[in-house]
């Protein structure tokens, strides 16, 4: 007899805490879709992702060009065979998972010339800060590193020093701190004092959101790998294979 869908969320978390991961939250933000993709997603990178997770260590050195075009940030030669579209919400605990498990081997591919990520920021955990406004806070700021020539190492510090769903998060004083220590240039702390990109970043929400490709049925969640406009499944590990060759 096949196993009752809580019977294959308990396999799953059981997984999870064997590796020493603790199973994300569901979490909203953009209606109960939202929820419903989460909780698929969690399962799916039970069975995938995770198992690359616990072989991450260093985290290898970006050495491929940054550009920004609106709230996405372009990494990579943009002639390479392969085009990853990343939408994250930098307190959504799947991205920070993501990042964490395969995050090494997506800079080498870019490294290589193999691949060019867009990374797109999207907002739907904004209520889940107290007060609300982190996710926003942290897209901005990653936006306005982008622009200071810090983007690899500072989108790497937001997922490493990820806030607790419920906690405040990073401050604007903290999230200027953390890229004056990685060598921000030009006017970074003005762009995150100012929020400047904080209405593109609800804007490129809504438009994943009602893009079909991105979000089918309506179900969005992040994070959401595109490779070449078809979205991954990230229960299938040879989604990886796809950019790394």
């Amino acid at each position: 007899m096949g196993q009752s869908e809580r019977e294959r969320r308990e396999a799953a978390q059981a997984r999870l805490q064997a590796a020493g991961i603790s199973p994300p939250r569901t979490s909203g933000g953009l209606g109960r879709n939202l929820g419903i993709g989460a909780l698929v997603l969690v399962i799916a990178l039970a069975t995938g992702v995770y198992v690359l997770y616990q072989n991450y260590q260093q985290a290898t050195v970006a050495t491929y060009p940054v550009t920004r075009d609106g709230v996405v940030v372009k990494a990579g030669n943009q002639a390479a065979p392969v085009t990853v579209d990343l939408y994250e919400d930098y307190l959504c605990p799947a991205c920070k998972q993501l990042e964490s498990g395969v995050g090494n081997q997506l800079t080498t591919a870019v490294n290589e010339g193999k691949a060019k990520i867009n990374y797109h920021h999207i907002v739907i955990l904004d209520e889940r800060s107290t007060p609300p406004g982190y996710s926003t806070r942290a897209g901005n700021a990653a936006l306005c590193a982008a622009d200071a020539g810090i983007f690899p190492a500072y989108h790497s510090r937001l997922y490493t020093d990820q806030p607790a769903e419920g906690s405040a998060g990073k401050s604007v004083q903290e999230l200027i701190a953390l890229g004056t220590e990685l060598g921000a240039k030009g006017d970074f702390a003005g762009c995150v004092t100012r929020q400047a990109n904080s209405q593109a970043i609800a804007d490129a929400t809504r438009a994943a959101v009602a893009d079909p490709a991105v979000a089918p049925g309506g179900r969005f969640g992040t994070p959401t790998v595109m490779v070449d406009g078809v979205k991954m499944d990230l229960s299938n590990g040879n989604w990886l294979s796809k950019v790394t060759g």
